[in-house]
């Protein structure tokens, strides 16, 4: 079953990590990765640029909105797509995942949720 876990936080919180931090979390994150790869278990992952680079479509009238429409103080940050037995396999990834995010101050939380693919006539 393939499952995403979308990342939530506070991204001024993110943005004002220094370099120095940046690189310890993703040194941090780059080795539950490489037990992730090596587990084959890893599917795609992203980190999303801020919301002030997104735009939001209003299906209905299609009128187009800067940044995302909901105002919140954490935005969608990031996501993985997993590749787990149960979701209890894909919460104790998520977990993994998220003790660097905390240690590094920058936290949030994580939202484990099943996905169904679509994967007819994609380019990816």
């Amino acid at each position: 079953m393939l499952y995403a876990i979308l990342c939530y936080g506070d991204q001024d919180k993110v943005r004002g990590i220094s370099a120095a931090q940046e690189e310890a979390l993703m040194q941090k994150l780059g080795k539950v990765h490489a037990r992730l790869i090596d587990d084959k278990k890893l599917g795609p992952h992203f980190r999303l640029m801020t919301t002030g680079a997104a735009k939001t479509l209003r299906a209905e009238d299609g009128s187009v909105y800067d940044g995302p429409f909901a105002e919140t103080k954490e935005a969608l940050l990031g996501l993985y797509v997993v590749e787990c037995e149960s979701l209890d396999d894909a919460l104790r990834i998520a977990h993994d995942l998220e003790v660097p995010r905390i240690e590094a101050g920058v936290g949030g939380q994580l939202e484990v949720r099943p996905l169904l693919a679509y994967f007819e006539g994609t380019a990816l």
